[in-house]
Protein backbone atom coordinates (compact mmCIF):
# COMPACT_ATOMS: atom_id res chain seq x y z
CA UNK A 1 0.00 0.00 0.00
CA UNK A 2 3.02 2.36 0.73
CA UNK A 3 4.45 2.15 -2.57
CA UNK A 4 1.23 1.16 -4.57
CA UNK A 5 -1.39 4.00 -3.10
CA UNK A 6 0.78 7.18 -4.03
CA UNK A 7 0.93 6.22 -7.72
CA UNK A 8 -2.86 5.90 -7.73
CA UNK A 9 -3.07 9.58 -6.85
CA UNK A 10 -0.37 10.27 -9.69
CA UNK A 11 -3.03 8.44 -12.07
CA UNK A 12 -5.55 11.45 -10.96
CA UNK A 13 -3.54 14.54 -10.11
CA UNK A 14 -1.06 14.56 -13.31
CA UNK A 15 -3.59 15.35 -15.76
CA UNK A 16 -5.30 17.73 -14.41
CA UNK A 17 -1.82 19.38 -13.08
CA UNK A 18 -0.74 19.41 -16.47
CA UNK A 19 -3.95 21.48 -18.10
CA UNK A 20 -3.65 23.66 -15.27
CA UNK A 21 -0.18 24.38 -15.59
CA UNK A 22 0.87 24.04 -18.90
CA UNK A 23 3.70 21.85 -20.42
CA UNK A 24 6.38 24.25 -19.49
CA UNK A 25 5.51 24.60 -15.85
CA UNK A 26 4.48 21.39 -15.04
CA UNK A 27 7.92 20.09 -16.64
CA UNK A 28 9.69 21.99 -13.90
CA UNK A 29 7.58 20.72 -11.62
CA UNK A 30 8.52 16.68 -12.73
CA UNK A 31 12.10 18.39 -12.84
CA UNK A 32 11.58 19.16 -8.90
CA UNK A 33 9.98 15.91 -8.33
CA UNK A 34 13.38 14.08 -10.15
CA UNK A 35 16.07 16.12 -8.03
CA UNK A 36 14.06 15.78 -4.99
CA UNK A 37 13.69 11.88 -5.49
CA UNK A 38 17.36 11.32 -6.38
CA UNK A 39 18.53 13.35 -3.24
CA UNK A 40 17.80 10.24 -1.51
CA UNK A 41 21.23 9.06 -3.03
CA UNK A 42 22.89 11.59 -0.88
CA UNK A 43 22.53 9.80 2.54
CA UNK A 44 25.61 7.43 0.50
CA UNK A 45 23.50 4.61 1.55
CA UNK A 46 23.59 5.55 5.25
CA UNK A 47 20.18 4.65 5.80
CA UNK A 48 21.02 1.01 4.16
CA UNK A 49 23.75 0.61 6.68
CA UNK A 50 22.03 1.78 9.07
CA UNK A 51 19.24 -0.68 9.02
CA UNK A 52 21.80 -3.34 8.33
CA UNK A 53 23.88 -2.63 11.71
CA UNK A 54 20.67 -1.77 14.25
CA UNK A 55 19.07 -4.83 12.90
CA UNK A 56 22.30 -7.15 14.13
CA UNK A 57 23.28 -5.09 17.55
CA UNK A 58 19.69 -5.88 18.29
CA UNK A 59 19.90 -9.21 18.75
CA UNK A 60 23.03 -9.62 20.64
CA UNK A 61 24.89 -8.37 23.85
CA UNK A 62 25.60 -4.70 22.44
CA UNK A 63 22.57 -3.28 22.14
CA UNK A 64 23.81 -0.06 23.57
CA UNK A 65 25.47 1.10 21.04
CA UNK A 66 22.45 1.44 18.98
CA UNK A 67 22.17 5.44 19.81
CA UNK A 68 25.57 5.89 18.93
CA UNK A 69 25.38 4.24 15.77
CA UNK A 70 22.28 6.28 15.39
CA UNK A 71 24.06 9.65 15.85
CA UNK A 72 26.82 9.20 13.82
CA UNK A 73 24.41 8.27 10.82
CA UNK A 74 22.92 11.82 11.22
CA UNK A 75 26.43 13.55 11.51
CA UNK A 76 27.31 11.81 8.22
CA UNK A 77 23.97 12.40 6.21
CA UNK A 78 23.67 16.14 7.62
CA UNK A 79 27.20 16.94 6.37
CA UNK A 80 26.77 14.68 2.80
CA UNK A 81 22.80 17.20 2.57
CA UNK A 82 24.54 19.94 3.72
CA UNK A 83 26.94 19.33 0.55
CA UNK A 84 23.95 18.70 -1.82
CA UNK A 85 22.34 21.52 -1.01
CA UNK A 86 25.62 23.81 -1.18
CA UNK A 87 25.81 22.61 -5.00
CA UNK A 88 22.25 23.57 -5.90
CA UNK A 89 22.84 26.76 -4.50
CA UNK A 90 26.08 27.80 -6.38
CA UNK A 91 24.74 26.14 -9.12
CA UNK A 92 21.61 28.69 -9.04
CA UNK A 93 23.66 31.36 -8.77
CA UNK A 94 25.73 30.40 -11.71
CA UNK A 95 22.87 30.34 -13.68
CA UNK A 96 22.23 26.35 -14.47
CA UNK A 97 18.93 26.97 -14.90
CA UNK A 98 19.65 28.57 -18.04
CA UNK A 99 20.53 25.21 -19.68
CA UNK A 100 16.60 24.23 -19.23
CA UNK A 101 14.74 26.49 -22.14
CA UNK A 102 12.06 28.06 -20.86
CA UNK A 103 10.17 30.61 -23.32
CA UNK A 104 6.56 31.46 -20.48
CA UNK A 105 8.32 31.31 -17.34
CA UNK A 106 10.33 33.81 -16.21
CA UNK A 107 13.88 33.38 -14.64
CA UNK A 108 13.46 34.16 -11.61
CA UNK A 109 10.36 32.15 -10.97
CA UNK A 110 13.03 29.43 -11.66
CA UNK A 111 15.98 30.83 -10.06
CA UNK A 112 13.72 31.16 -6.31
CA UNK A 113 12.59 27.31 -6.98
CA UNK A 114 16.24 26.02 -7.29
CA UNK A 115 17.04 27.69 -3.70
CA UNK A 116 13.80 26.39 -1.94
CA UNK A 117 14.91 22.88 -3.74
CA UNK A 118 17.66 23.23 -2.25
CA UNK A 119 16.14 23.09 1.52
CA UNK A 120 14.54 19.86 0.44
CA UNK A 121 18.63 17.92 -0.11
CA UNK A 122 19.59 17.84 3.68
CA UNK A 123 15.71 16.72 4.68
CA UNK A 124 15.89 14.30 2.08
CA UNK A 125 19.06 12.77 3.31
CA UNK A 126 18.35 12.65 6.85
CA UNK A 127 15.24 11.24 6.25
CA UNK A 128 16.39 8.33 4.78
CA UNK A 129 18.20 7.65 7.58
CA UNK A 130 15.34 8.15 10.10
CA UNK A 131 13.62 5.38 7.75
CA UNK A 132 16.46 3.00 8.24
CA UNK A 133 16.08 3.13 11.97
CA UNK A 134 12.43 2.41 11.44
CA UNK A 135 13.27 -0.57 9.54
CA UNK A 136 15.81 -2.12 11.62
CA UNK A 137 12.90 -1.82 14.45
CA UNK A 138 10.30 -3.60 12.16
CA UNK A 139 7.68 -0.27 12.04
CA UNK A 140 6.78 -0.90 8.48
CA UNK A 141 3.00 0.08 9.73
CA UNK A 142 4.26 3.66 10.59
CA UNK A 143 6.86 4.39 8.12
CA UNK A 144 4.45 2.95 5.47
CA UNK A 145 1.11 5.20 6.76
CA UNK A 146 3.68 8.72 6.17
CA UNK A 147 4.81 7.13 2.92
CA UNK A 148 0.96 6.80 1.85
CA UNK A 149 0.54 10.46 2.83
CA UNK A 150 3.78 12.16 1.63
CA UNK A 151 2.76 10.54 -1.67
CA UNK A 152 -0.88 12.36 -1.46
CA UNK A 153 0.89 15.63 -0.73
CA UNK A 154 3.73 15.24 -3.40
CA UNK A 155 0.89 15.14 -6.55
CA UNK A 156 -2.27 16.40 -4.73
CA UNK A 157 -0.85 19.83 -2.45
CA UNK A 158 0.94 21.16 -5.69
CA UNK A 159 -2.38 20.38 -7.92
CA UNK A 160 -4.95 22.55 -4.83
CA UNK A 161 -2.12 25.23 -4.72
CA UNK A 162 -2.38 25.59 -8.94
CA UNK A 163 -6.17 26.30 -8.35
CA UNK A 164 -4.68 29.22 -7.04
CA UNK A 165 -1.84 30.09 -8.61
CA UNK A 166 0.59 28.74 -11.62
CA UNK A 167 4.07 30.39 -9.78
CA UNK A 168 6.79 27.43 -9.70
CA UNK A 169 8.34 28.36 -6.51
CA UNK A 170 4.88 27.95 -5.00
CA UNK A 171 4.42 24.63 -6.16
CA UNK A 172 8.14 23.74 -5.01
CA UNK A 173 7.51 25.30 -1.51
CA UNK A 174 5.08 22.51 -1.17
CA UNK A 175 7.25 19.82 -2.11
CA UNK A 176 10.07 21.68 0.46
CA UNK A 177 7.23 22.11 3.14
CA UNK A 178 5.65 18.54 2.56
CA UNK A 179 9.32 16.63 3.28
CA UNK A 180 10.07 19.32 6.24
CA UNK A 181 7.08 17.64 8.02
CA UNK A 182 7.85 13.72 7.24
CA UNK A 183 11.65 14.47 8.23
CA UNK A 184 9.91 15.29 11.76
CA UNK A 185 7.75 12.51 11.67
CA UNK A 186 10.34 9.81 10.50
CA UNK A 187 12.56 11.34 13.89
CA UNK A 188 9.56 10.84 16.37
CA UNK A 189 9.12 7.42 15.10
CA UNK A 190 12.37 6.60 15.05
CA UNK A 191 13.04 7.59 18.88
CA UNK A 192 9.69 6.38 19.67
CA UNK A 193 11.32 2.94 18.52
CA UNK A 194 13.97 3.42 19.99
CA UNK A 195 12.25 4.18 23.40
CA UNK A 196 10.01 0.88 23.04
CA UNK A 197 13.47 -0.47 22.84
CA UNK A 198 14.80 0.93 25.98
CA UNK A 199 17.36 2.46 23.69
CA UNK A 200 16.82 5.89 25.18
CA UNK A 201 20.37 7.40 25.88
CA UNK A 202 21.22 10.04 24.03
CA UNK A 203 24.20 9.08 21.48
CA UNK A 204 26.92 10.50 20.12
CA UNK A 205 29.21 10.58 17.05
CA UNK A 206 31.71 7.38 16.73
CA UNK A 207 34.29 7.47 14.76
CA UNK A 208 34.42 3.69 14.15
CA UNK A 209 30.93 3.62 13.56
CA UNK A 210 31.21 6.05 10.75
CA UNK A 211 33.70 3.92 9.24
CA UNK A 212 31.75 1.05 8.86
CA UNK A 213 28.40 2.49 7.58
CA UNK A 214 30.10 4.66 4.97
CA UNK A 215 31.86 1.38 4.08
CA UNK A 216 28.43 -0.71 3.69
CA UNK A 217 26.76 2.62 2.15
CA UNK A 218 29.53 3.25 0.10
CA UNK A 219 29.33 0.19 -1.64
CA UNK A 220 25.68 0.10 -1.71
CA UNK A 221 25.67 4.02 -3.34
CA UNK A 222 27.61 1.94 -6.32
CA UNK A 223 24.85 -0.31 -6.90
CA UNK A 224 22.48 2.72 -6.35
CA UNK A 225 24.56 4.65 -9.03
CA UNK A 226 24.65 1.91 -11.73
CA UNK A 227 21.25 0.24 -11.08
CA UNK A 228 19.20 2.84 -12.34
CA UNK A 229 21.60 3.31 -15.27
CA UNK A 230 20.44 -0.15 -16.20
CA UNK A 231 16.99 0.13 -15.39
CA UNK A 232 16.65 3.62 -18.07
CA UNK A 233 19.19 2.71 -20.30
CA UNK A 234 17.13 0.47 -23.01
CA UNK A 235 14.60 3.06 -23.59
CA UNK A 236 17.19 5.68 -24.35
CA UNK A 237 19.05 2.83 -26.75
CA UNK A 238 15.87 2.71 -28.58
CA UNK A 239 15.58 5.86 -29.06
CA UNK A 240 18.98 6.87 -30.22
CA UNK A 241 19.18 3.55 -32.38
CA UNK A 242 15.51 3.64 -33.81
CA UNK A 243 13.08 6.40 -33.08
CA UNK A 244 11.33 8.40 -30.14
CA UNK A 245 8.08 6.66 -31.60
CA UNK A 246 9.69 3.32 -30.36
CA UNK A 247 10.28 4.32 -27.14
CA UNK A 248 6.57 4.74 -26.48
CA UNK A 249 6.12 1.36 -27.75
CA UNK A 250 8.75 -0.32 -25.78
CA UNK A 251 8.13 1.72 -22.45
CA UNK A 252 4.40 1.20 -22.15
CA UNK A 253 4.52 -2.67 -22.13
CA UNK A 254 7.31 -2.64 -20.03
CA UNK A 255 5.51 -0.39 -17.28
CA UNK A 256 2.38 -3.08 -17.16
CA UNK A 257 5.13 -5.44 -16.77
CA UNK A 258 7.09 -3.82 -14.28
CA UNK A 259 4.25 -2.49 -11.56
CA UNK A 260 4.21 -6.14 -10.56
CA UNK A 261 7.87 -5.63 -8.57
CA UNK A 262 5.85 -3.45 -6.28
CA UNK A 263 5.10 -6.45 -4.39
CA UNK A 264 8.71 -8.21 -4.28
CA UNK A 265 9.82 -4.70 -3.54
CA UNK A 266 7.59 -4.45 -0.17
CA UNK A 267 8.27 -8.13 0.97
CA UNK A 268 12.82 -7.47 0.33
CA UNK A 269 12.41 -4.34 2.16
CA UNK A 270 10.50 -6.41 5.44
CA UNK A 271 12.73 -9.14 4.70
CA UNK A 272 15.96 -7.53 5.19
CA UNK A 273 16.27 -6.31 8.58
CA UNK A 274 14.08 -9.65 9.84
CA UNK A 275 17.04 -11.88 8.18
CA UNK A 276 19.56 -9.24 9.00
CA UNK A 277 18.69 -9.25 12.84
CA UNK A 278 18.36 -13.17 12.98
CA UNK A 279 21.58 -13.86 11.20
CA UNK A 280 23.17 -12.55 14.43
CA UNK A 281 21.02 -14.63 16.54
CA UNK A 282 19.81 -17.85 15.27
CA UNK A 283 21.56 -18.46 11.55
CA UNK A 284 19.81 -21.38 11.03
CA UNK A 285 16.65 -20.06 11.65
CA UNK A 286 17.38 -16.80 9.26
CA UNK A 287 18.07 -19.40 6.21
CA UNK A 288 14.52 -21.58 7.15
CA UNK A 289 13.09 -17.73 7.26
CA UNK A 290 15.15 -17.01 4.06
CA UNK A 291 13.86 -19.88 2.37
CA UNK A 292 10.42 -20.02 3.43
CA UNK A 293 9.62 -16.27 1.93
CA UNK A 294 11.83 -17.41 -0.93
CA UNK A 295 9.19 -19.91 -2.41
CA UNK A 296 6.23 -17.81 -1.51
CA UNK A 297 7.43 -15.26 -3.73
CA UNK A 298 8.19 -17.44 -6.69
CA UNK A 299 4.85 -19.23 -6.18
CA UNK A 300 3.12 -15.76 -6.40
CA UNK A 301 5.40 -14.28 -9.09
CA UNK A 302 5.32 -16.88 -11.37
CA UNK A 303 1.74 -17.28 -11.65
CA UNK A 304 1.42 -13.61 -11.55
CA UNK A 305 3.77 -13.60 -14.51
CA UNK A 306 2.55 -15.99 -16.65
CA UNK A 307 -1.24 -14.50 -16.39
CA UNK A 308 0.16 -11.00 -17.51
CA UNK A 309 2.11 -12.51 -20.18
CA UNK A 310 -1.44 -14.11 -21.24
CA UNK A 311 -3.29 -11.41 -21.02
CA UNK A 312 -1.01 -8.65 -22.69
CA UNK A 313 -3.07 -7.68 -25.56
CA UNK A 314 -5.73 -7.53 -24.03
CA UNK A 315 -4.44 -4.95 -21.03
CA UNK A 316 -2.64 -3.13 -23.93
CA UNK A 317 -5.12 -2.34 -26.25
CA UNK A 318 -7.18 -1.61 -23.36
CA UNK A 319 -5.14 1.03 -21.95
CA UNK A 320 -3.62 2.59 -25.30
CA UNK A 321 -6.27 1.15 -28.09
CA UNK A 322 -5.28 0.11 -31.46
CA UNK A 323 -2.17 2.48 -31.36
CA UNK A 324 -0.53 -0.45 -29.78
CA UNK A 325 1.41 -3.30 -32.32
CA UNK A 326 2.24 -7.11 -32.34
CA UNK A 327 5.89 -6.05 -31.62
CA UNK A 328 4.71 -4.23 -28.39
CA UNK A 329 2.99 -6.84 -26.92
CA UNK A 330 5.77 -9.66 -27.76
CA UNK A 331 7.92 -7.41 -25.98
CA UNK A 332 5.76 -7.16 -23.25
CA UNK A 333 5.11 -10.66 -23.32
CA UNK A 334 8.82 -11.07 -22.62
CA UNK A 335 9.87 -8.86 -20.03
CA UNK A 336 7.12 -10.71 -17.79
CA UNK A 337 9.65 -13.54 -17.61
CA UNK A 338 12.21 -10.86 -16.74
CA UNK A 339 10.53 -9.24 -14.24
CA UNK A 340 10.10 -13.21 -12.85
CA UNK A 341 14.15 -13.38 -12.58
CA UNK A 342 14.40 -10.24 -10.86
CA UNK A 343 12.26 -10.95 -8.32
CA UNK A 344 14.10 -14.17 -7.15
CA UNK A 345 17.54 -12.05 -8.06
CA UNK A 346 15.79 -9.63 -5.31
CA UNK A 347 15.56 -11.79 -3.05
CA UNK A 348 19.13 -12.80 -2.51
CA UNK A 349 20.63 -9.71 -2.70
CA UNK A 350 18.93 -8.72 0.15
CA UNK A 351 20.13 -11.94 1.69
CA UNK A 352 23.78 -11.09 1.10
CA UNK A 353 23.40 -7.27 2.17
CA UNK A 354 22.04 -9.26 5.12
CA UNK A 355 25.37 -10.39 5.25
CA UNK A 356 27.34 -7.90 4.57
CA UNK A 357 28.36 -8.82 1.44
CA UNK A 358 27.31 -5.35 -0.30
CA UNK A 359 30.61 -5.18 -1.93
CA UNK A 360 30.12 -8.26 -4.05
CA UNK A 361 26.74 -7.35 -5.47
CA UNK A 362 28.21 -3.87 -6.51
CA UNK A 363 31.24 -5.24 -7.83
CA UNK A 364 28.96 -7.75 -9.88
CA UNK A 365 26.65 -4.85 -11.24
CA UNK A 366 30.05 -3.18 -12.07
CA UNK A 367 30.38 -6.05 -14.40
CA UNK A 368 26.99 -6.52 -15.32
CA UNK A 369 26.96 -2.83 -17.07
CA UNK A 370 29.16 -3.15 -19.96
CA UNK A 371 27.89 -6.47 -20.82
CA UNK A 372 24.32 -5.62 -20.97
CA UNK A 373 25.35 -2.11 -23.40
CA UNK A 374 26.66 -4.68 -25.23
CA UNK A 375 23.75 -6.50 -25.40
CA UNK A 376 21.55 -3.79 -25.98
CA UNK A 377 23.42 -2.55 -29.16
CA UNK A 378 23.52 -5.90 -30.74
CA UNK A 379 19.79 -7.07 -30.08
CA UNK A 380 18.32 -3.51 -31.04
CA UNK A 381 20.00 -3.70 -34.10
CA UNK A 382 18.43 -6.82 -35.11
CA UNK A 383 15.63 -6.98 -33.30
CA UNK A 384 14.10 -3.95 -32.35
CA UNK A 385 12.32 -3.41 -29.26
CA UNK A 386 11.84 -7.12 -29.57
CA UNK A 387 15.34 -7.47 -28.99
CA UNK A 388 15.57 -4.54 -26.54
CA UNK A 389 13.23 -6.68 -24.27
CA UNK A 390 15.56 -10.10 -24.89
CA UNK A 391 18.68 -8.25 -23.64
CA UNK A 392 16.76 -6.51 -20.52
CA UNK A 393 15.49 -10.66 -19.96
CA UNK A 394 19.43 -11.64 -20.36
CA UNK A 395 20.65 -9.84 -18.06
CA UNK A 396 18.51 -10.16 -15.48
CA UNK A 397 18.64 -13.74 -16.04
CA UNK A 398 22.66 -13.34 -15.62
CA UNK A 399 22.27 -11.26 -12.15
CA UNK A 400 19.87 -13.79 -10.76
CA UNK A 401 22.06 -16.36 -11.46
CA UNK A 402 25.30 -14.23 -10.00
CA UNK A 403 23.30 -13.35 -6.91
CA UNK A 404 22.56 -17.15 -6.76
CA UNK A 405 25.93 -18.45 -7.14
CA UNK A 406 27.45 -15.39 -4.67
CA UNK A 407 24.88 -16.72 -2.20
CA UNK A 408 25.94 -20.44 -2.36
CA UNK A 409 29.80 -19.44 -1.90
CA UNK A 410 29.15 -17.49 1.07
CA UNK A 411 26.90 -19.58 2.42
CA UNK A 412 28.98 -20.85 5.30
CA UNK A 413 31.30 -17.27 5.51
CA UNK A 414 30.90 -16.03 8.73
CA UNK A 415 28.35 -13.01 8.83
CA UNK A 416 30.57 -9.65 8.16
CA UNK A 417 30.19 -7.60 10.54
CA UNK A 418 27.60 -4.63 9.68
Amino acid sequence: MGLGLPLLVAVFAIPSLLERLGSERFGFLALAWGLIGYAGALDLGIGRATTQRVSALRSGENDDQIPDVVATAIRVTSRTGGIGMLLIVVAALAGAYRFVHAATVPVNEIELSMFLLALALPMQSISATYRGVNEAYLNFRGINILRILLGVANFGVPYLVSIYTQKVYWLVATLVFSRFLALMFYRHLAHQCMADGMHVQKGKYVRRHARDLLRFGGWFTVTGVVGPIMVQADRFFVGVLISAAAVTLYVIPYEVAIQASILVGAITTVIFPVITNLLHGSPQEAELEFKRWLGRVAGAMFPLMALLAYSMPFLLHLWVGERITEESILAGQILCAGVFLNAIGSMYFSLLHAQGFVKQTAILHLAELPIYIVLLLALIASYGIVGCAIAWVVRTAIDTAALFWISNRTRHEKVLAP
